[in-house]
């Protein structure tokens, strides 16, 4: 499955937007196979070029992919010129604002539960070591802590001792329901990810909050 980027997720959302753009996406998207600029037109009761011109931006938003078929069966000269055809991609759209990421919190949880019946270790121990490990790999592909922090959608501020508040929670509605469970997750992410970034000059402590601010606090100072 594709992995887009925050920006490539927000233009694509804007590019179903307009009417007869996401009229055509989800005729193509309800399909049974692929679909040519006539039939959609058809389907529309549009202009075949109309058809043809908000296809092709769905194209270069990512949302549609296309194919080229001889739809009469027939090969070789004179069978004509393969149809242009549409069909959806695979890649997932999907944006929250302020930016949250249910889909990481989802995995850390089954990805623990998983070892834990593998293991017999705890269910909440298993979770802090995938939630490291996990913050690990994090880091090490960002190359920083701050990066990571930017690209999870933490939404970091600098606060009065040089350290770094986090304004946003990714879990945010997950840790309201379940505090102490996501929050501890949260925390060995952000630790591991700080790790994994070799991070020296700060460290991650977990600090519950009733200002709106997320439970972790980047401080000054060597990690213990």
């Amino acid at each position: 499955m594709t992995t887009r980027t925050r920006a490539e997720q927000l233009a694509a959302v804007a590019s179903i937007s307009d009417p007869i753009r996401r009229a055509l996406y989800e005729f193509v998207s309800r399909s049974a196979g692929a679909v040519g600029r006539d039939e959609a037109a058809s389907a529309l009761d549009i202009p075949r070029g109309t058809a043809a011109f908000h296809l092709e931006r769905l194209v270069e938003s990512g949302l549609l992919e296309t194919e080229f078929l001889r739809r009469s069966g027939k090969t070789g000269p004179g069978a004509g010129r393969p149809a242009k055809l549409y069909r959806p991609t695979d890649a997932e759209v999907s944006v929250s604002v302020p930016e949250r990421h249910y889909d990481l919190a989802a995995e850390l949880l089954s990805s623990a539960i998983e070892e834990s019946d593998r293991t017999g270790q705890p269910v909440r121990e298993a979770l802090e070591r995938v939630s490291t490990d996990v913050g690990r790999a994090l880091g090490a592909a960002e190359g920083s802590l701050d990066a990571v922090l930017e690209s999870t959608g933490y939404e970091p501020v600098d606060d009065e001792a040089d350290g770094l508040l986090l304004s946003n929670c990714p879990f945010h509605r997950l840790a309201q329901n379940h505090t102490q469970t996501i929050c501890g997750a949260n925390a060995a992410l952000l630790r591991g990810a700080a790790e994994g970034a070799g991070e020296r000059d700060r460290r991650v402590e977990f600090e519950p909050r009733t200002d709106g601010y997320c439970c972790v606090h980047v401080v000054p100072g060597t990690a213990t």
